[in-house]
């Protein structure tokens, strides 16, 4: 890995390495008998296992099966793709406005069939209204000190959530209850958001849930997560974005949904709090 490499991806790095190296001394091998096997030198097994050098998607087969651990190769693979790509800095990819970002994942959103997403913070972006999203986008430029382009970006993520009303696709969604309560933009931005949230609830492809501030808690309150069919669950932090495409991390990201969906309430009792939080702006 390169000096210029960011240190997100260089923990990834090390981390699929300390995975091998668990994987050899689990089956008691040494590292000159591992690369035996492999066929390679021992100076490539010390590399990989060092993450001095990267190991390629037929390297880690080859280290998997020396150790017997062959059905491990796959989530090893995965990560050890998105290792470059598991964390996009919010900087970089907003450092010429947002609105490229918005455009960069269509692609995704379109080969998408079924959308799982959660969020405690904000609306989803799909399901936000122009007003909503550009106050929203603005706050963030202006806290990430990056080009204020929230009305054009705001529309662009419009645009892209047209997928709501295209296709075959479905959207399962939860949101916490202190989502509808947040202030994002004005009294009239936030009325017009929470009434877009009612209409939306109306489509029958998707399923909408509010999870009560008096729920019983099986999950404790998540970061925001986006998951894309079973591929792909991309997870939002305050500096990043964190794609997970390894098969038993996206699995878990899956079963945190299904738990969270177990205690937010849908339906009539969802529409119950989203009302609730219209008549609270006064």
């Amino acid at each position: 890995m390169s000096a210029s490499s960011s240190s997100s991806a260089q923990a990834a790095r090390e981390a699929i390495a300390a995975r091998l190296g668990g994987l050899r001394r689990e089956a008691e091998l040494t590292g000159h008998e591992l690369a035996l096997r492999c066929g390679w030198s021992p100076a490539k097994s010390s590399r990989i296992e060092r993450a001095r050098t990267p190991a390629s998607d037929a390297d880690i087969r080859a280290w998997c099966k020396a150790c017997g651990a062959e059905e491990q190769s796959d989530d090893l693979i995965a990560a050890n793709r998105q290792a470059d790509q598991m964390y996009v800095h919010w900087q970089k990819l907003h450092r010429h406005g947002m609105r490229r970002a918005q455009e960069e994942v269509v692609p995704l959103y379109e080969r998408t069939r079924h959308f799982r997403v959660y969020c405690s913070n904000v609306v989803p972006g799909m399901l936000q209204t122009e007003a909503y999203a550009t106050a929203l986008l603005s706050t963030i430029a202006a806290f990430q000190g990056t080009p204020d382009d929230a009305a054009t970006a705001a529309a662009s993520r419009i645009e892209r959530s047209r997928v709501l009303h295209e296709g075959d696709r479905r959207f399962a969604l939860l949101l916490e209850e202190t989502v509808l309560r947040y202030r994002i933009g004005d009294e009239a931005a936030m009325a017009g958001q929470l009434g877009y949230l009612l209409a939306v609830m109306a489509l029958p492809n998707v399923s909408l849930g509010v999870i009560p501030f008096s729920a019983r808690r099986r999950v404790w309150p998540l970061e925001a997560f986006y998951m894309f069919d079973s591929r792909q669950a991309s997870v939002e932090l305050l500096t990043a974005a964190v794609n997970v495409t390894a098969p038993s991390e996206v699995a878990t990201y899956a079963k945190a949904f299904s738990e969270l969906s177990k205690i937010a309430v849908h339906g009539a009792a969802a529409r119950a709090l989203i009302s609730e939080a219209i008549t609270s702006l006064g």
